[in-house]
């Protein structure tokens, strides 16, 4: 009997079929570690030229706004006759106005964010320490040391403040960007290795003492 009509008769073999998809897993998880390691050079990168990372972050932002501004707008064209076609609309020009002050005065949108930033680690850290003092739950400890934190945060950019918007959001962006690429990294690598684990070799199909194989030599 041939090889073509042995294939014929037994059909796909699973433990091939297995191998190419645990291959195909396992090329998924290899690009995504990479986008991983990228995302982890530009946060160092970004830590060390914090400066050029604020302007960066802030260019970004509001390329996001207006893009997202222009979309809302086609979605509120879309939607006219509706009954919230005009909050859509209002929404959508908003964006699209935000959108185009941060691209055309990012050191100023800067400025602005950083204040708004140190303003709310104040609020937050300060509510935390009330909390933490007040209720006196089992987490004491900890939310104290978290309303502490905050507040002196808060307190240090304030106190910097116009100077500490050259740093602050590009600081935050960049730590964004290496804490997301180190959890890309190791979810590519460990699924790597656990598709690795659990995906058979195309060679244990192709067993010259598996059921097929014995009973094709025995029709030969």
């Amino acid at each position: 009997m041939t090889e073509d009509a042995r294939g014929a008769r037994a059909g796909p073999d699973p433990v091939r079929e297995m191998a190419r998809e645990g291959k195909r897993l396992s090329r998924g998880f290899g690009w995504l570690a990479a986008l991983g390691a990228l995302l982890v050079v530009g946060g160092v990168v970004g830590l060390v030229y914090t400066g050029v990372a604020t302007l960066t972050s802030m260019l970004l932002f509001g390329w996001l706004l207006l893009i997202g501004g222009v979309v809302g707008l086609l979605q509120a064209v879309q939607s006219r006759g509706t009954s919230y076609f005009w909050l859509a609309a209002v929404v959508a020009a908003l964006n699209i106005a935000a959108g185009v002050v941060v691209i055309r005065h990012p050191q100023g949108s800067a400025e602005a964010l950083t204040l708004f930033a140190a303003l709310l680690f104040l609020t937050g850290g300060l509510f935390r320490l009330v909390g933490s003092v007040v209720v006196r739950g089992p987490q004491f400890g900890w939310t104290l040391l978290q309303g502490a934190f905050g507040l002196l945060l808060g307190l240090l950019v304030l106190f910097d403040w116009p100077h500490s918007s050259r740093y602050v959001l590009g600081l935050f962006f960049s730590l964004a960007l290496l804490f997301d690429g180190l959890g890309l990294i190791a979810i590519g690598v460990g699924g790597r290795r656990i598709v690795g684990m659990v995906t058979p070799s195309p060679q244990e199909g192709s067993s010259p003492d598996s059921p097929e194989t014995a009973q094709d030599q025995s029709n030969n």
